[in-house]
């Protein structure tokens, strides 16, 4: 693993958009997204660049199960918001939280995946580790399919939703076997609630327990984290 410390998330932006812009111009056509606060500066950074995105296709992770694409707490809104209005791209894809068969909208996404090999994928992480909606206990081989979101989760979601009540607990996720077969991976960590993780993901045992220690495994991945983040590193 190939690891830049950054002083702030504006800096790790920066330093992930130089990431993204290089494979661009070297070809890549295929960029895996992510949503949550930790791409955020990122998104920031190719919105205000020149790049033209219109002959690049976008697969996202994950999808709330049973928000509707214009529920403003969906992340095909987030992803509207934050790139896809102002950087459109040949096409988007993000799962289908509105389709209650499972069954079909996870085989529909992996289909999907399967047609649009990822070149670049951009992951955040989970204070358990999670990677998109992978939770601790996820196959290190899986595909797509509807997975329950632990109560961290969902406590930590709730800040986005006006009653806890409301906070999904269920979600289609890109599996991590599928997240394992992009070319490259840039995983983007800020804060010290995530340190446990990122010390988990990188020297602990590969694990299920922490299914962000799968990265260990791929072949080119690099993690954008501040010191917090990195701060029980060994």
């Amino acid at each position: 693993m190939n690891i830049i410390k950054v002083t702030d998330t504006k800096m790790g932006g920066k330093e992930a958009f130089n990431i993204v812009k290089n494979d661009l111009e070297n070809g890549a056509k295929v960029l895996g997204l992510a949503t949550g606060s930790s791409p955020i500066t990122l998104y920031n950074e190719m919105t205000s660049s020149d790049i033209d995105f219109s002959n690049v296709t976008s697969v996202n992770l994950d999808e709330y199960v049973g928000l509707q694409p214009d529920n403003d707490q969906s992340y095909h809104y987030f992803m509207k918001e934050h790139l896809f209005n102002k950087k459109p791209f040949k096409n988007s894809y993000v799962p289908d939280g509105s389709n209650p068969d499972a069954d079909a909208a996870t085989s529909d996404y992996d289909k999907i995946v399967e047609d649009n090999p990822i070149d670049l994928q951009i992951l955040g992480i989970g204070r358990n580790g999670h990677i998109g909606f992978n939770e601790p206990g996820s196959p290190l081989d899986g595909k797509t399919r509807k997975v329950g979101l632990t109560e961290s989760t969902i406590e930590a979601n709730t800040r986005f939703f006006a009653d806890e009540k409301d906070v999904p607990r269920f979600a289609y996720s890109m599996g991590i076997g599928s997240i394992m077969k992009a070319k490259k991976i840039i995983l983007l960590a800020y804060g010290e609630n995530k340190a446990d993780a990122i010390a988990a993901t990188v020297d602990g045992p590969v694990t299920e327990d922490c299914p962000a220690s799968a990265l260990q495994n791929h072949p080119d991945v690099t993690l954008i984290i501040d010191e917090a983040a990195a701060s029980k590193l060994k």
